[in-house]
């Protein structure tokens, strides 16, 4: 199926409130690591995996898989959120200089 070509016509107000409400997914980042399947078979209840960041560095905040914003973790009445540090803008080389070397994981399959 061809794609219609891009018109220069801006989207209208009515339009921008519809797309707002579209829901997108949010992903924190703490960190990450690399194990071996046998470490990873022999994780049990109250092992500890050490990740590859500080703990004051900030943390990545991805909107559907793409790296927006990094973060601090607060505690926000007994649960975890995000204090927002930086928001990345859509300049190509802030984008890569901030990106980490791999993206979130998938959700597994249900």
């Amino acid at each position: 199926m061809a794609t219609p070509p891009a018109s220069d016509k801006p989207v209208s107000s009515e339009a921008m409130d519809h797309l707002m409400d579209i829901p997108v997914e949010l992903t924190v980042e703490l960190g990450s690591t690399e194990m071996s399947l046998k470490n990873v078979m022999g994780l049990a209840a109250g092992s500890i995996i050490e990740l590859d960041k500080k703990a004051d560095e900030p943390v990545n905040l991805y909107v559907n898989h793409k790296l927006v914003a990094h973060g601090e973790v607060v505690v926000v009445e007994n649960n975890l959120g995000i204090k927002i540090i930086d928001v990345l803008n859509s300049d190509p080389a802030q984008v890569a200089a901030a990106a980490p070397a791999a993206p979130p994981p998938a959700k597994p399959a249900a």
